[in-house]
């Protein structure tokens, strides 16, 4: 029998996405992802630091690109994938799997809630995966009770939309001149913390100190050519189309192409975009 899936009941809307159509997207755009992301990658994993015999917690490892990193890295160590994802973690273990990796391991879980090895791991990272928690404060407690004293948080996480010019434009084209409504300040979702003064609030009185952020600007890769990057960005946010008339969905598309064939570049649709590389240790 399956074992249900224990999740913070805040978190059920999260989960019911990610371990359903949309985590099912994600797991059959896999590659598309992680290219997005790319020029993140190695700073990332140079702030990163990881030893060879590191215990190192991935959140929200998705198709788990950086849990493969940190399991290279750490020869001797192990690392474990967390994701509320069951098609992304069989896509990382497929992948872990493929390249010979025995010290990697991933886990569907909330890490919000999820009963860690108190004191087990060395490091945790996460690339774009600890927005979307709804309790923030809860989660980086949890996460720091996992953390050896000492140990650090590693995290890329989105600056503001208006520093993230793929986001607006995007969405922009999609709405077909409408106004979309703005999440509250802090909810569940890419920006939740792109404040870092709120951030490091939540992170000092979740058990962290020496928090430091590094704003980072990187092209984010949405496709290597036009009719690409079209497939995927309407496989990736159709949702906005959601309650348009034909006419209206017309328009929509449209402009979405238009706004992607203004960022086609030789090396693909690229747009520009902005992070925090935030770190912390656990005291």
């Amino acid at each position: 029998m399956t074992k249900a899936l224990q999740v913070d009941p805040l978190n059920a809307e999260q989960a019911r996405a990610w371990d359903g159509e949309e985590g099912q997207y994600w797991a059959t755009h896999a590659d598309q992802f992680d290219l997005a992301l790319r020029s993140y990658r190695t700073r990332l994993l140079d702030v990163a630091a990881i030893g060879s015999t590191d215990h190192v917690l991935d959140i929200g490892c998705g198709a788990g690109e950086i849990t493969r990193d940190a399991a290279l890295r750490a020869t001797t160590g192990r690392a474990l994938g967390i994701d509320l994802s069951a098609a992304m973690l069989r896509v990382a273990r497929k992948r872990a799997a493929t390249e010979g990796l025995t010290n990697a391991e991933f886990v569907q879980a909330d890490a919000q809630v999820h009963q860690f090895p108190a004191a087990k791991f060395d490091l945790a990272v996460s690339r774009t995966g600890t927005m979307f928690f709804a309790d923030h404060a809860a989660a980086f407690r949890n996460i720091a009770g996992a953390l050896r004293a000492g140990g650090r948080l590693v995290q890329l996480v989105w600056q503001s939309p208006q520093q993230n010019a793929w986001f607006l434009d995007l969405t922009a084209a999609m709405a077909a001149g409408r106004s979309l409504p703005a999440p509250p300040p802090g909810a569940p979702g890419p920006f939740s913390l792109a404040d870092p003064d709120r951030v490091r609030h939540l992170l000092v009185s979740s058990g962290f100190t020496d928090v430091t952020f590094e704003p980072l600007t990187a092209p984010m890769h949405f496709g290597g050519d036009l009719d690409g990057a079209y497939r995927f960005v309407t496989g990736l946010l159709g949702w906005i189309l959601t309650g348009l008339d034909d006419a209206g969905r017309e328009r929509a598309l449209d402009d979405l192409r238009t706004t992607l064939r203004a960022h086609e570049t030789p090396d693909g649709v690229l747009f520009p975009s902005a992070t925090w590389l935030i770190t912390a240790t656990h005291h």
